[in-house]
């Protein structure tokens, strides 16, 4: 059970993930967050790095579709500049959003990965859905409301884990 709730890789961040590696594991599609992962949760844009990340990934054939919790306005302000498929109200951790967002790449699950920076719905939504995930360290320290509190189960699971030596990366 607690398995679940273990990402396969752990990052400081999305720039800490290259392309080069992820095609050694056969990776052809990402599955990402938006909020604290990709951007502050309050910033509206992609950054001029998130931008430049999109383009790696993309000059190296690795697609992209952004999945969140978020409503549509907010999901969709951020993702068509980039020229992204998105996936809004992805009810996250349940699988179906993951599995929906697998298909319209036309990707099978070991050919994609997800990420994110929550235990509670992105790592534990990707593993259940049979993906590859990897935690993002978030962006900012604060969160909206709903997350505050997830905050508090996931820093419960993490320091479970790690005292049962699962695993060994510091928050």
């Amino acid at each position: 059970m607690l398995k679940s709730f273990l990402p396969n890789e752990h990052v400081k961040s999305i720039f800490d993930i290259q392309p080069e590696v992820l095609k050694k594991k056969g990776i052809k599609g990402i599955i990402t967050d938006l909020d604290n992962t990709l951007v502050a949760w309050d910033v509206k844009d992609a950054t001029e790095e998130v931008i430049q990340w999109f383009e790696l990934m993309k000059n190296h054939d690795i697609k992209i579709t952004i999945i969140s919790n978020n409503k549509q306005d907010r999901v969709k302000i951020f993702s068509e500049p980039l020229g992204t498929p998105f996936v809004f109200s992805a009810r996250k951790p349940l699988g179906r959003a993951f599995k929906t967002a697998a298909k319209e790449m036309g990707l099978k699950k070991e050919e994609v990965v997800v990420i994110g920076d929550q235990v509670l719905t992105d790592v534990l939504g990707g593993n259940y859905a049979g993906f590859y995930t990897i935690l993002v360290v978030p962006i900012v320290e604060t969160d909206g409301k709903i997350t505050r509190i997830n905050r508090k189960f996931e820093r419960r699971i993490l320091n479970y884990m790690r005292r049962k030596g699962k695993i060994s990366w510091e928050e």
